[in-house]
């Protein structure tokens, strides 16, 4: 949220203005990242790795869209990889093995992930079970139709729509892909829901306060319903980046993308306790995590380290949200 503003009757002074450390943190440690592998790898700020590591963030960055409306109501997905997995091998299996039209079979991805954000959605608004719960058991029920729809192989020879978003155009000296394009047009039109529509507004009053936003009117359940029935279409167009960018429908796919996702929330300064946060910053958390994995691939650290690495970065954002909330 933005910086609290001067109490009524006081002109507000230029301290008041900045912007919060919450919002300027993951700008700022990306561009430390930055600095720090530019000075490492003479390869690191060429245009065809800087494009490269789009192209690699792009899935993951997606998904933590949903991930980031979840977590502002105080909530988490674990089974966001999952969903994602298996919306890939419908959208791709339709289309191979059904021949269902292209577009159609893309649709058909989207809506069955969305279905499995609406069975969350469900499950933690009238049965009132903890989302920690129903979403680790929806991950294993994703992972296992994923397994028996596709047979635990991989879908090929896909049509060229399905692959469209994997294709690129010139970007001056670098190649940037439509996928990539896609993933900025969804982080800007999230940007503007939270920060400009009633929607957006209620989405944070309930993360902050659930029992205020109860009397100011608001409903919950309704709310919290949409939340993870969208977040579910957002993972479906998550499974076409990745079908788009390894141009094979993969049952082992979504394995980490759920902590991943998490990583990049919890980097970009959006809170745990939800109410938090602001998309921008995910998207920048989501750049974090490709920065050092590339850049840390780049110097030649063994990926062991890079788990490592980006563990530690994740318990010290956690860290330093739960002494902010406790200051608050």
């Amino acid at each position: 949220m933005s910086t609290p503003s001067a109490p009524a009757g006081h002109p507000r002074t230029f301290t008041d203005r900045l912007p919060s450390l919450a919002e300027i943190g993951p700008l700022i440690a990306l561009l430390l990242a930055c600095g720090f592998f530019i000075s490492q790898s003479n390869r690191f700020l060429s245009f065809q790795n800087l494009s490269l590591i789009l192209q690699q963030t792009m899935v993951v960055a997606v998904i933590a869209i949903g991930q980031t409306l979840i977590v502002l109501t105080g909530g988490i997905d674990l089974s966001c990889g999952m969903v994602m997995a298996f919306g890939s091998i419908i959208m791709t299996k339709f289309a191979v093995t059904l021949g269902v039209p292209p577009v159609l079979a893309i649709l058909c991805g989207v809506a069955a992930s969305a279905l499995f954000g609406a069975l969350n959605g469900v499950l933690i608004t009238r049965i009132k079970l903890p989302a920690f719960i129903v979403t680790l058991g929806t991950l294993n029920i994703a992972f296992a139709l994923t397994q028996i729809y596709s047979n635990a192989e991989s879908v090929s020879n896909l049509p060229d729509a399905i692959m469209f978003l994997g294709n690129t155009f010139k970007l001056g000296p670098a190649d940037v892909t439509y996928g990539t394009v896609l993933t900025l047009l969804m982080y800007g039109a999230t940007w503007f829901v939270l920060r400009d529509t009633v929607p957006g507004r209620h989405l944070y009053a309930l993360g902050n306060n659930p029992e205020a936003a109860r009397l100011m009117g608001l409903s919950s359940q309704k709310i919290l319903l949409t939340v993870y029935t969208l977040a579910g279409a957002i993972y479906g167009i998550a499974a076409l980046l990745s079908v788009s960018r390894t141009g094979v429908g993969d049952p082992q796919a979504g394995q980490t993308e759920n902590l991943d996702s998490i990583t990049a929330v919890v980097l970009g300064g959006t809170s745990l306790f939800g109410g938090r946060g602001s998309i921008s910053g995910t998207l920048l958390g989501a750049l974090i995590v490709g920065v050092f994995r590339n850049g840390l691939t780049l110097i030649g650290v063994s990926s062991v380290y890079q788990v490592l690495i980006t563990g530690m970065l994740v318990i010290l954002a956690v860290a330093a949200d739960k002494l902010s909330h406790r200051r608050g």
